[in-house]
This record gives structure tokens, C-alpha cells and sequence, in this order.
């Protein structure tokens, strides 16, 4: 399970799909649907907030609005109530750092295309409803 914490415009198309996916099993799992996954590192951060279905739900959220940019039929109906707050969670430097020279190197192999466009950039945007701060790799993350 990866639940990045760039913005979803980065991922190819694959990468997106699996997001909602895999977004959408860690949304059954903090609403305690499923039995598995329920100690899954990745959740962390989530369980972490306020609310973590709020959280989750509004995460998703913005996951199906990149699809909707690029004409996929995601299935918003899954999807509970949209926060209003635009920063719900905190992210490390280093977590973002790390996550994108991880799908760096995933994209160099599966989408070559994507991989010239994104290797320029310096500072990914995060995920919106995270606000980055200072510190490296998060405690949760399993390196790789």
C-alpha cells in the first residue's frame, strides 16, 4: 500500500489507479471493514488526525478530482463527505523527498514519457491536504 504524499498530478496513469485503490482499501480499514492492513505503516499519519475517515475520505477526494482532469470515471460515490479544511495533516521534507526519488525510479522503467517531464523538477507540490515541514524520512515509511 503507498499512499504518497506528492500531489496526485505526478502519478502516471497506473500509479493513479492504484492510489484510488489502495486509497480506498485504507479507507475501509479505519472505518474497521476489513481485518487486514489494520497495523499497515502507511495508515499512520492518518490515524493521527483529528478524524481519520474525514481525513481519508478528503484525501480521496482530491485523488478522483486529478482522475476527473484526465477523463476517468472514478467512483466518487464510495467517497463520504469532503472536509473543508484544505491542510488536515503535516508531512516531512524528507518524507516528500524520499517518496519522490521513489517514484522517480518507478516511473524511469514503467513510463519513460512521464519520467522526462517530472526529472526536472525540484520542489513537488504535496498532496493538499498535507502542509510539509522540516525533518527527514517519517518513522512509519519502509525504505527501500
Amino acid at each position: 500500500m503507498r499512499l504518497w504524499s506528492i500531489h496526485p498530478k505526478y502519478l502516471d496513469a497506473k500509479g493513479l489507479v492504484a492510489l484510488w485503490r489502495e486509497g480506498l482499501l485504507a479507507k475501509k480499514v479505519l472505518e474497521n471493514k476489513t481485518r487486514g492492513y489494520r497495523n499497515h505503516p502507511q495508515l499512520e499519519r492518518f490515524k493521527r488526525c483529528a478524524d481519520p475517515i474525514a481525513t481519508i475520505n478528503t484525501y480521496l477526494h482530491f485523488v478522483c478530482d486529478e482522475s476527473e482532469r484526465r477523463g476517468y470515471l472514478f467512483d466518487r460515490t464510495k467517497l463520504g463527505i469532503r472536509k473543508r479544511i484544505s491542510i488536515m495533516c503535516f508531512v516531512k521534507k524528507g518524507q516528500v523527498d524520499y517518496e519522490w526519488s521513489h517514484l522517480l525510479k518507478k516511473l524511469k522503467v514503467r513510463s519513460p514519457e512521464k519520467f522526462e517531464i517530472l526529472k526536472t523538477v525540484k520542489r513537488p507540490a504535496v498532496h493538499p491536504i498535507f502542509k510539509k515541514r522540516q525533518g527527514g524520512v517519517e518513522s512509519w515509511e519502509i525504505l527501500y
